[in-house]
């Protein structure tokens, strides 16, 4: 009798012939881009009172001392509380990159989870580089082979598939053998969460999950290294990720997108930048919105009515009286209506229409209060994230248009030039355009320098 090879010794075979230098240089090139989205974002993130407040809670719990850098609060954090700090500088906003097949938020929880322990191992750039692609190939397609079902029942794949990418980064770092590997995987699989109830009342869990992932997955990895047995059949088995996360929802998955393309086809290439600061399912409708504002003129107006993914509906739409008046930054960022609303108003959702001025403005509630969101079984969801917005004028006449692939997804990528802009933006908010320069060249040139410099540069204080 042939015995079936499991995933994760499969995945355990993949990651350790893992080599950089097999990587193809444009793969390499758009990974240090998305880093710089990332720290771009997190720089950013500084400014606003839920990384305060976060810093404060990691402060407590730390004590004194730390030898890995916060990113822009001139101070050190212990290595597990510094990756949960900084992943929720990189993923507070929502401005983070995402990979749409697999509904993932991979960069924020992977990215300071390598620079975090490559810091902490004094290793170079080149190993922060492959410990991050490693991650990211691993965890965007654990995401894809569920097929968007993780969603559906409450489970957020950042923080739930996010670990295991982590893991691999992780391991990949500290230079784990087959068995440990296949040990760490099944670690992880016990300490993988993260709810998506933050969603129904704009809580700020969500923040913390792809930090908590990235404490995981180095914590799973550092215990694996010492002997520590984990179950072997950690996403297949009886109680294994898959069976156990989705219950008969497993049924739709396809568990050998997990291993298929390894090493050939790049998911990194996959992976869409953000041009909206809010859940990427709300991209469409802002930026169809923000299109339909020059046509719209300020006319009275009947109705709007977005035409949402079903997949999509509990996410950016439910409950429906919350999405129409969001309570707090987070719950505008999740809100179909709100996005829209913002998008006909000023023709661009921006991070100024995070501001409590901006999603307490009555105009634009008015305007939000008249969206009504219906399901729409067309929509090329998960492959793309995308809406159409009609509006129907007192006078009867209709506006409309549709943004079938969302701006960022693979379809219609992000530059690495609008990378480097958007980065710039971001940073202005907290550092000195010198500064911030300092950190793009740094970034996109992490072959050739340490991880120690780099966090330390990333960890200088902002303003």
């Amino acid at each position: 009798m042939i015995e079936t090879i499991r995933i994760s010794e499969h995945l355990a075979d993949f990651a350790l012939g893992f080599d950089l230098a097999a990587v193809p240089s444009e793969v390499r090139t758009r990974a240090t881009h998305l880093m710089l989205d990332a720290f771009g974002i997190s720089l950013a993130s500084t400014q606003w009172d839920f990384a305060r407040q976060s810093l404060a809670g990691l402060r407590e719990l730390a004590g004194d001392g730390g030898d890995v850098p916060v990113i822009g609060y001139g101070q050190n954090l212990p290595l597990r509380d510094a990756v949960v700090m900084n992943a929720i500088l990189i993923h507070g906003l929502d401005y983070d990159d995402t990979h749409p097949a697999g509904v993932i938020h991979a960069t924020t929880s992977v990215l300071p989870s390598a620079l975090g322990l490559a810091t902490r191992l004094k290793a170079d750039g080149r190993a922060v580089l492959q410990a991050y692609l490693l991650g990211m190939e691993t965890a965007t397609r654990m995401g894809a082979a569920a097929k968007g079902g993780f969603h559906q029942v409450g489970f957020h794949p950042t923080g739930l598939i996010g670990t295991f990418g982590c893991t691999f980064s992780a391991a990949n770092l500290l230079g784990l053998d087959a068995n440990a590997l296949v040990n760490a995987q099944g670690v992880a699989l016990s300490l993988a969460s993260g709810s998506l109830e933050c969603l129904e009342d704009g809580a700020w869990t969500k923040r913390l999950h792809p930090g908590w992932a990235a404490a995981s997955g180095i914590t799973a990895a550092t215990m694996a290294k010492h002997g520590f047995v984990g179950p072997r059949a950690a996403y297949e088995g009886r109680f294994g990720l898959y069976p156990s996360h989705l219950g008969a929802l497993s049924q739709n998955c396809d568990l050998s997108m997990i291993t298929a393309g390894l090493g050939s086809v790049w998911e990194t290439m996959n992976v869409a930048i953000k041009p909206v600061p809010a859940c990427h399912f709300t991209h469409a409708f802002a930026d169809a919105a923000s299109i339909l504002s020059k046509q719209w003129h300020g006319s009275p107006i009947a109705r709007i009515v977005a035409k949402v993914p079903p997949g999509a509906m509990k996410a950016v739409c439910e409950p429906d009286e919350k999405k129409k008046r969001p309570s707090n930054a987070y719950e505008a960022q999740f809100s179909v209506p709100y996005s829209v609303a913002t998008g006909l108003r000023f023709g661009r959702f921006s991070l100024d229409a995070l501001d409590p001025e901006a999603w307490q403005e009555p105009e634009t509630l008015a305007l939000a209060a008249l969206v009504q969101c219906v399901p729409d079984p067309e929509a090329d969801f998960p492959r793309y994230f995308g809406g159409e917005v009609i509006i129907e004028l007192a006078d009867g006449r209709i506006l409309q248009h549709a943004e079938p692939i969302n701006r960022g997804a693979p379809g219609r990528p992000i530059s690495n030039e609008d990378i480097v802009t958007k980065f710039h933006e971001n940073a202005a908010r907290a550092v000195s355009r010198s500064h911030a320069d300092n950190v793009l060249n740094a970034v996109l040139g992490i072959e050739k320098t340490t991880a120690v410099h780099l966090a330390a540069l990333l960890g200088q204080k902002a303003k």
